[in-house]
């Protein structure tokens, strides 16, 4: 760490702060729940994580969630795993994310690559999703069944989801850059009872999938029906399906009413599916009533999101940002989804002229992104973002390099907001709000309701060092389990080994004496040289800043003699040699910059570094891969952005035990 801790590099605009959603929240539980009228944001947090009944009640009455069976208790059991919440209260996520539309208003705003637009309002889309409810259930699509999407980031897959959830069917999906083996990995695991899948989609160009549909389709021998969207405009061959077909265009235009089955708090929502970079994807269960409130807070209170609003989050359909995506609606304010490339060639900077033109408020994206607008030189600022309240930035460690550009770039009233959560509670630990300071790279506080702490390897509370990422207390939306785990020994083994009673995130964290979290990476591909740890994207953060260098990744891989090789894999940016010059200002960078007992062994130029379809570096398969793991035994390829890769670093693991071996 370095201290002393710099100045906020942005503190809340007063005026700003007290019309936000979480200064009247904070109002409203001065007035019902006891909390101090002035409460800042730590107070505010304190109440949250304490008094767990009181804070969740009332996002619950604040929000006016509304079930058709009143709830007995709050928190039944305060354990981890098994807390139960809101018990005997009955209702459904999508009458919520339904009830605000007005029918003539937008409610979703559908954009792509090619900068074309469609709008559907509040009328349309809840005809469409009672059509397609009625569709899905003449297919014999029940509570509790489950049904899938093979659907790219369209309007027509929220639909789809809504349909679903309203009748208490069981929800998953995934992009179509994933081949149908990929998806059927997931799909296969859940036996669903309808595909819902469409002939293509976009980035920079259009990719044809329909053979991979039918290819899917033939792999999930329990579907009783799919249903095929034209979203591209490729006609769909006279093939034969192993089961009936219904188009997209018949599936959403009947006549009906719309009725959303009230189902339990806790009944199965959806299943979102971990990276798989390691055998058979996890499947993570989460219920309606822990997404509907955890949701509702960080959507409604931590990105002030209400009607008026428009978000725009690049994202692709199996990263947990579409499902945030998706509970926008659940705030009044408007989605809007993008299919596409975030940068095509033809037009990188066409997010933010979408941006511009449909005047979002909250414009989200990753941090590669942002870094590579400002590598590159591409100006936001050419467009009107005046409307742009916040920037969120989530996918991994955003460096403090970052911070004056957008300032600069997209523009001062813009707050940035970096987050990070996970997939496996589909929202976030950490972040900000329109009451807290920024400090340029680190997230402003733990968010409302997570009970968050930095853990050294005794399990106990550690500030201003660097620990284990924890959470003491439960989460509404923790899951609810695995899918196929029915004695729930995965799902313990995954979180609650460690410190029993405790999650355990596995990531690599600091708490700060002033409120912040830093995020160095993930726990299981920690630098740990000569018992000195620290985490990879520290390194990452200091070398990717250099103009020579595209992107970086380092590995600390213990040897079995029990040495420990630190090599540094960079990508050089184009038109750059890496040479014995830029060598020695790269480990210059980090001796001075980062830590002078972490500087690499090695320096090599790879081609590209491999990442997972959600934008990871893969850091734990590529250390596996250069101690010598099998590469089929490390990573399943169709979950690599760049499957040839992975061969790539088994060889030069190869390589390099072939030298060890000769020297001695």
């Amino acid at each position: 760490m370095n201290a002393p801790y710099p100045e906020p590099f942005r503190r809340p605009d007063p005026r700003t702060a007290a019309a936000s959603r979480i200064a009247d929240f904070t109002r409203w539980a001065a007035r019902h729940r006891g909390v101090p009228e002035h409460a800042g944001y730590d107070a505010l947090h304190r109440w949250s994580v304490t008094d767990l009944a009181g804070f969740w009640s009332a996002v619950w009455e604040y929000f006016g969630v509304e079930a058709a069976t009143p709830h007995e208790e709050v928190l039944a059991e305060d354990t981890m795993p098994g807390a139960r919440w809101f018990t005997g209260a009955t209702l459904n996520y999508a009458h919520h994310a339904l009830r605000h539309l007005a029918d003539d208003d937008v409610a979703i705003v559908g954009l792509d690559e090619t900068g074309s637009a469609h709008e559907t309002t509040g009328g349309r889309l809840r005809a469409q999703v009672a059509s397609v409810a009625a569709t899905l259930r003449a297919s014999g699509v029940s509570a509790g069944d489950r049904v899938v999407g093979y659907l790219p980031n369209t309007p027509h897959t929220i639909v789809a989801f809504l349909a679903a959830a309203s009748l208490g069917a069981v929800w998953s999906v995934c992009g179509q850059d994933y081949s149908p083996k990929a998806a059927a990995d997931r799909f296969a695991q859940l036996g669903p009872t309808v595909l819902i899948t469409a002939d293509g989609y976009l980035f920079n160009g259009t990719h044809d999938r329909r053979d991979a549909a039918l290819e899917l389709a033939r792999a999930l021998p329990t579907l009783k029906a799919v249903l095929l969207v034209d979203h591209v405009g490729l006609p769909w061959p006279d093939t034969a399906h192993p089961c009936p077909v219904v188009p997209w265009d018949d599936a959403s235009t009947r006549t009906a009413t719309l009725t959303c089955t009230p189902v339990p708090f806790d009944h199965p929502l959806w299943v979102v599916f971990s990276s798989g970079t390691t055998g058979l994807p996890k499947g993570i269960v989460h219920g309606h009533g822990g997404v509907l409130l955890e949701h509702l807070k960080t959507l409604g209170l931590h990105s002030d999101l209400g009607p008026g609003d428009r978000l725009l989050w690049y994202t692709t359909t199996h990263w947990m940002m579409w499902n945030l995506i998706a509970s926008t609606l659940l705030t009044g304010a408007v989605p809007c989804t993008y299919d596409g490339s975030p940068a095509p060639v033809a037009k990188p900077d066409i997010l933010w002229e979408l941006t511009a033109r449909h005047r979002v408020t909250v414009f989200g994206t990753s941090p590669q992104y942002l870094l590579g607008m400002a590598k590159y030189g591409i100006d936001p600022s050419v467009h009107d973002l005046s409307h742009v309240r916040v920037v969120g930035c989530t996918g991994s460690a955003l460096p403090a390099s970052a911070y004056p550009w957008v300032r600069d770039h997209v523009g001062a009233r813009a707050v940035l907001a970096s987050t990070s959560g996970g997939t496996d509670v589909v929202s976030g630990f950490a972040g900000s709000a329109p009451t807290t300071p920024v400090w340029a790279g680190e997230l402003s506080a733990p968010n409302l309701g997570v009970a968050l702490a930095a853990y050294d390897a005794q399990g106990s509370p550690v500030l201003d060092q660097v620990g284990e990422l924890v959470v003491t207390r439960p989460m509404p939306s923790m899951p609810l389990y695995f899918w196929n785990d029915p004695d729930g020994t995965r799902y313990r083994d995954a979180y609650f080994s460690t410190y029993p009673g405790v999650w355990r995130h596995g990531d690599l964290i600091t708490v700060t004496s002033h409120g912040s979290v830093i995020v160095h990476g993930r726990s299981d591909s920690t630098l740990n040289r000569n018992g000195v740890r620290l985490g990879t994207a520290d390194i990452h953060e200091a070398v990717e800043a250099l103009p020579e260098i595209a992107e970086a990744l380092v590995i600390g891989a213990e040897e079995p003699e029990g040495g420990y090789w630190m090599p540094l894999f960079v990508v050089p940016a184009a038109g750059v040699t890496l040479d014995d010059a830029l060598r020695t200002k790269i480990r210059d960078t980090i001796r001075t910059g980062v830590s002078p007992r972490h500087v690499p062994d090695e320096i090599i130029a790879v081609p590209a570094i491999p990442h997972t379809r959600t934008g990871k570096k893969l850091e734990v398969p590529v250390k596996r891969l250069l101690q010598g793991a099998a590469p089929e035994d490390v990573v399943d390829p169709a979950t690599v952005d760049a499957p040839d890769l992975i061969d790539h670093f088994a060889r030069l693991g190869a390589e390099r035990r072939r030298t060890r071996k000769g020297a001695r």
